[in-house]
């Protein structure tokens, strides 16, 4: 989830001779400043979400550099915001989740990389790729390749990544092109220290401003300028980035002792490379390693000299890159063939096609390697020895077990506001058949695992209403789509909604207003309830709907599971013949829990009298049919051993995880379940009248039970 950095900002004020202790998220900022940066945008998304929330909570260092922040709408726009560099020797740097955000970006790039730039412009890419990824399985190095952007893919610690980060900068003025810097996860939150430099005040900016525009035809992406602008790519643009690549050594050499064999790696690869040669015994703890070790920082475009350079004299090198398909191998293959060197080139042969490389994948596939080279100087006995050695417990848990450990499927956090819409659906689902439901990207995506199983199509960000466009007219019954109000304001209102209107669909469109894009960390949308001083306060999910001619709309509380299958009912059933849109309200419990968890500290500090809602579930009374879960789904609604021996089913139980959202008694009163479900109020601080009323019901009860 979001956190705030207004502490950690303070560190982007050190200057030259202070050392700087922090994570990568924060090292890039810095480097932004000391680069004399002009602008910065973008959109959040893992792995970078943090780094809007950094660009945010510094607005004041910004301000007295005179930089420019904006959050921008989408990634189309925050690249659109690079057009600034175009005409200008302005630095700008924009940030978005890749490859999803790349593809949305993408119309905006084309033509950036085609005009070429005055000022360095650098978009720094969270490259979401591998067993944490919440997006489809691709990689940002073939957008680099077709728009010819230069791609830095910079070695994870923080040094490198600050001197990457500058030197890009100076890498897109030198050859007039945009330049990417890519950063796994691992790399946005490596911890690390570097020597800071002076924050510098870029030429022109917000307190220094231009005075006069700057036309030039040739900078404009229409014929005929673009067939030149495409020579100039190849002919000037290109080698003036393999001269500054090659002069300023942002590749980077580690020799070692075993020189009849080495490896070729990305940057963001070397640590888990390293980790695996240092288990093997060929490398020690500060990254002195027995096997010569080339790393490529920069990715796109390869530097042939260089190549031919560390290839030469070597029998054999291992290429160590994640992903498919494998680019840098291929182009390894040709660079060296050119070169008129025989050395064999092993990669996907030895290391998976695709997938993460985690450091047991690395290890698994060096190793291998390592055996079937058997160079002099390595004992291939001892390689398998400290292999098996390391995977031994592994195998032995395994064994334990009898079999792998189950995946647990992500899930809705506890107190979810949009698991009641799904418990709605399914309840309609009992009366009118199975629905169709066109899903979106978003933290309702993960209604399409259990125990739901609700989504039957994922097409992209605020897309899940143009994807129902030609669906809808194919069915008997009305079809549904869903939207979060994230997707709404970045894609779905123009591509969705106005499409929808304009063709006067006949569709059902669900709008998750949870206040923020939660499922990147809760960062604000221009709909969001709390805004900081420097956004609109004034736009509205509703307002926008009314003015692009939506006219059936209705909004529920979505914790009331019964108005909420009544609303998609009447949506289902109603004689009017357009879109339908349901707008389900609640607030983001996570956000509402960090909001309110401060203020409850504080009462409780005062001596007020605090009291919190509780659920819980009477065992005497659960039948252990567990529907409840099934319609419910929540993480804190579970199962424990039955206290009944007459009984082998195991009942219902609410943990010490309930917020007192309350979803599950609804649920069990609109799909008229068992009456198991009481609800508590758990009262810190009582009063008088609390007391007394506790004492005469524990009176009433205990004679009852009599």
């Amino acid at each position: 989830m979001e956190r705030s950095f207004k502490k950690e900002v303070e560190l982007l004020r050190l200057g030259a001779g202070a050392t700087f202790h922090g994570e990568g998220i924060l090292a890039v900022t810095k480097a932004l400043l000391q680069s004399g940066v002009s602008y910065v945008g973008g959109y959040q998304g893992a792995p970078i979400s943090h780094m809007m929330d950094v660009l945010n909570d510094a607005r004041d260092i910004m301000d007295e550099l005179g930089i420019h922040v904006e959050t921008n709408a989408s990634e189309a726009g925050a690249a659109a915001m690079l057009g600034a560099s175009i005409n200008y020797p302005l630095r700008g740097a924009v940030a978005w989740k890749s490859t999803v955000g790349t593809n949305v970006a993408s119309d905006a790039l084309s033509n950036l990389a085609s005009a070429g730039v005055r000022g360095g412009a650098l978009i720094v890419i969270g490259e979401d790729y591998g067993e944490g990824a919440s997006i489809i399985q691709e990689r940002s190095h073939a957008f680099a390749m077709k728009s010819q952007i230069w791609l830095i893919d910079p070695r994870p610690n923080l040094p490198t990544i600050v001197d990457m980060v500058e030197k890009a900068f100076r890498l897109s003025e030198a050859s007039s092109t945009p330049v990417m810097l890519e950063l796994r996860i691992r790399a946005c939150h490596v911890h690390g220290a570097f020597a800071a430099r002076d924050n510098s005040a870029p030429q022109f900016s917000r307190r220094n401003t231009i005075e006069n525009p700057d036309f030039d035809f040739a900078r404009i992406s229409l014929p005929p300028a673009t067939y030149a602008q495409e020579k100039h790519k190849v002919e000037v643009r290109w080698p003036a980035a393999l001269d500054f690549i090659r002069a300023e050594r942002m590749n980077e050499v580690f020799d070692g002792r075993i020189g009849e064999i080495g490896v070729i790696t990305q940057g963001g690869m070397y640590n888990a490379l390293l980790r695996a040669l240092q288990q093997l015994g060929l490398a020690d703890a500060f990254g002195a390693a027995a096997i010569p070790i080339y790393v490529l920082n920069v990715t796109y475009p390869l530097v042939p000299d260089e190549v031919a350079a560390f290839c030469a004299g070597k029998r054999a090198v291992l290429t160590v890159e994640e992903g498919q398909p494998p680019y840098i191998e291929d182009a390894l293959h040709a660079l060296l063939r050119r070169a008129d060197l025989q050395t064999r080139v092993h990669g996907k042969d030895f290391l998976p096609k695709a997938g993460e490389y985690t450091g047991e994948v690395v290890l698994a596939g060096v190793t291998k390697w390592l055996e079937t080279m058997a160079p002099a100087g390595v004992d291939p006995v001892s390689i398998r020895r400290a292999f098996e050695a390391l995977t031994a417990p592994k195998l032995r848990a395994v064994e334990l077990l009898g079999a792998p450990v189950p995946v647990r499927p992500p899930g809705f956090c506890v107190g979810c506001p949009e698991r009641p819409v799904f418990s709605a659906m399914k309840l309609i689902e009992r009366e009118v058949g199975a629905l169709h439901v066109s899903a979106d990207i978003g933290c309702h995506t993960f209604s399409t695992l259990p125990p739901f199983n609700i989504g039957n199509t994922v097409l992209g960000y605020g897309l899940g209403l143009a994807s129902n466009a030609a669906v809808n007219p194919m069915f008997s019954r009305r079809t549904v789509s869903i939207m979060g109000d994230g997707g709404f304001w970045h894609n779905g209102l123009t591509s969705g909604v106005a499409n929808a209107v304009f063709n006067r669909d006949d569709g059902i469109l669900v709008v998750m207003k949870n206040g923020y894009t939660s499922a990147t960390g809760t960062q604000n949308i221009p709909s969001s309830p709390h805004q900081a001083e420097s956004k609109s306060k004034d736009m509205g999910i509703e307002k926008a709907l009314t003015g692009i001619g939506v006219r059936w709309l209705r909004s529920v509380y979505t914790y009331r599971v019964a108005d909420m299958a009544k609303t998609l009912r009447e949506a289902m059933t109603t004689s009017y013949s357009g879109l339908k849109v349901i707008i389900a309200d609640a607030e983001c419990q996570l956000e509402r829990q960090r909001r309110i968890r401060p203020q409850i500290a504080a009462a409780l500090e005062r001596g007020e009298r605090v009291a919190r809602t509780r659920f819980g579930v009477d065992e005497d009374v659960c039948t252990g049919d567990h529907s409840c879960i099934r319609l419910s789904g929540c993480p804190s609604l579970t199962i424990k051993p039955n206290p009944d021996p007459l009984r082998s089913d195991p009942v219902a139980h609410v943990d010490n995880g309930c917020v007192g959202c309350g979803l599950c008694g609804e649920v069990a009163q609109a799909a008229a379940l068992c009456p198991s479900f009481f609800r508590a109020e758990v009262i810190r601080n009582p009063g008088a009248w609390d007391r007394l009323l506790a004492r005469v019901r524990r009176i009433v009860i205990g004679w009852l039970q009599a």
